[in-house]
């Protein structure tokens, strides 16, 4: 294998790994929002 097709498979292994872990920042930034949402709904009843 030549250097520039291990560097490519090195490049598209970070791409996949940032972009799975960005959306799980992204879930869990939903989960924030809904828990906010669930509280300002507790505290307006």
């Amino acid at each position: 294998m030549n250097r520039n097709a291990s560097f490519r498979i090195v490049l598209a292994a970070g791409l996949v790994a940032s972009l799975l872990s960005a959306c799980n920042t992204v879930k869990g930034a939903g989960r924030d929002v809904e828990s906010v949402g669930r509280a300002a709904e507790r505290a307006i009843d």
